[in-house]
């Protein structure tokens, strides 16, 4: 599937307009839901080969890719497929039972992961992430997100030695959506 066409599916099945509020507070007159696209088999795979490209030409000497939970870890397992990387989940939180673990999955401290994620905002799940996977011992110096909305997150990762590269970004989402409607009306 090319670049184009995967683009044009995440804007078809999952690009809604209307007025939402966002996990960063703010409000949007459009909003790209994950769970259209982390749940349809065709987008998930594609995304997941496409997610597994960027790693090894960001990040090649990548040993693990990490996926913050809720969104990012059907795209996590997905990559993995893609690229025989194994993966690891980062939690929002550790929990009180089991093996209590903030960052479930076997690993090594020193190990160099590459995060992935579905949409970046502010980048303050991201950055919550990058902490949790970095007080394990773990290495993050890249994250790969399917969306950024390019509304700070690229900046508040940067600040912590983590660069943001995205698969598409907000601007040309919304550009497909306005042609896809100009053809249609």
């Amino acid at each position: 599937m090319t670049h184009e066409t995967l683009g044009s599916l995440l804007v078809e099945r999952a690009l809604l307009e209307g007025d939402f509020v966002l996990r960063s507070g703010k409000r949007s007159s459009w909003y790209l839901d994950k769970y259209r696209f982390e749940t349809d088999p065709t987008l998930l795979r594609a995304l997941g080969e496409r997610l597994a490209e960027a790693v090894r030409e960001f990040e090649p000497g990548t040993v693990r890719l990490a996926g913050p939970a809720l969104g990012g870890v059907a795209l996590a397992a997905s990559a993995a497929l893609a690229s025989d990387l194994p993966f690891i989940i980062v939690r929002g939180e550790t929990k009180e039972y089991g093996t209590a673990n903030r960052i479930e999955g076997p690993f090594q401290p020193g190990e160099l992961v590459c995060l992935l994620e579905d949409v970046v905002t502010s980048g303050g799940a991201l950055g919550e992430a990058v902490s949790a996977l970095r007080a394990e011992g773990l290495l993050v110096r890249n994250a790969v997100c399917v969306v950024d909305r390019e509304e700070g997150g690229s900046d508040a990762l940067a600040r912590l030695g983590v660069r943001l590269r995205a698969l598409y970004r907000a601007r040309d989402l919304v550009d497909v959506r306005k042609t896809a409607g100009k053809q249609h009306g």
